[in-house]
């Protein structure tokens, strides 16, 4: 089991007030998955993805990453996990605009510390991934959202991560656009990437293998 999610419950103090996000939420993902989590707005699937993800522990309940206990684990313990197992797409691409895709790819390993000349090849490669080698040396604002977006996954799979999380990766884009988007994914999981889709549209969702429903902060 790549991840395994057991009895998770995160709770957020906004003044005198308790906020619930998650409750009890229990979930396993087998490595190889092309998995959705859906649910509406304000249901708990971000704060989900972010235990999942390593980038919040929660309150209570166990997550098991690739065989590594990471619910009670530092911000720097944290940050180097997802540094070396996890790969990140968000709605907004997150690329830095006055940086060329292939740096803005490359960035994972620069923090990797992996050396400049070998950065380059396996930038390439990932760019390669998602049939954009070609726009290398294009910055982020000569680029249409559907391209931006591909940027944003050849970053986030250049690290040959162990899994990747895509928060609601067709959210900024029209519906031609989102489509290439999922097929990309589809084609990555054919590959052997394992790949967890946090949407709230069914059309997206028809792409996974498997769906997770979450609703009032519990898993359905």
């Amino acid at each position: 089991m790549l991840l395994r999610l057991t009895h998770v419950s995160k709770t957020y103090q906004l003044d005198s007030l308790e906020v619930h996000a998650l409750k009890n939420a229990s979930l396993e993902i087998k490595k190889g998955e092309l998995v959705a989590i859906m649910g509406p707005s304000g249901s708990g699937k971000s704060t989900l993805m972010h235990i999942a993800g390593c980038l919040d522990v929660p309150t209570k309940g166990k997550v098991i990453l690739d065989g590594k206990d990471v619910s009670h684990l530092s911000e720097a313990e944290l940050a180097t996990i997802r540094n070396k197992k996890i790969g990140f797409v968000f709605q907004t691409f997150n690329l830095i605009p006055r940086t060329t895709a292939l740096d803005n790819v490359s960035l994972p390993l620069f923090y990797a510390g992996v050396p400049a000349s070998k950065r380059k090849i396996l930038a390439q490669k990932a760019l390669d991934q998602v049939g954009l080698v070609d726009r290398a040396q294009h910055f982020p604002n000569q680029l249409s959202g559907g391209e931006q977006q591909r940027i944003a996954i050849a970053r986030a799979l250049v690290n040959k991560p162990a899994i990747i999380f895509a928060d609601e990766p067709t959210g900024n884009l029209d519906t031609k656009a989102g489509r290439e988007i999922m097929e990309i994914f589809k084609k990555l999981n054919k590959d052997g990437n394992t790949i967890i889709v946090v949407t709230h549209e069914d059309e997206i969702a028809k792409f996974a293998k498997r769906i997770i429903r979450i609703k009032d902060g519990e898993v359905a």
